[in-house]
């Protein structure tokens, strides 16, 4: 069973959401020759103030 994990800011909408986990479960379906029921796609959103990148938060600029 794929379990893909994304994780990304907040602020997409839900038809963004959607689009991306039909078309990964499409591609990973292709790709690993898997049945779509057993791919799981789990989105997590990070806020800026929970995410640092080069040594500071993404908040801080």
């Amino acid at each position: 069973m794929p379990t893909l994990h994304l994780e990304m800011h907040p602020g997409r909408t839900l038809e963004q959401k959607r689009a991306f986990v039909r078309e990964v479960t499409r591609v990973t379906v292709e790709t690993l020759a898997c049945p779509p029921e057993s791919v799981d796609v789990v989105i997590t959103e990070v806020s800026r103030e929970a995410w640092g990148k080069n040594g500071k938060l993404l908040a801080d600029g």
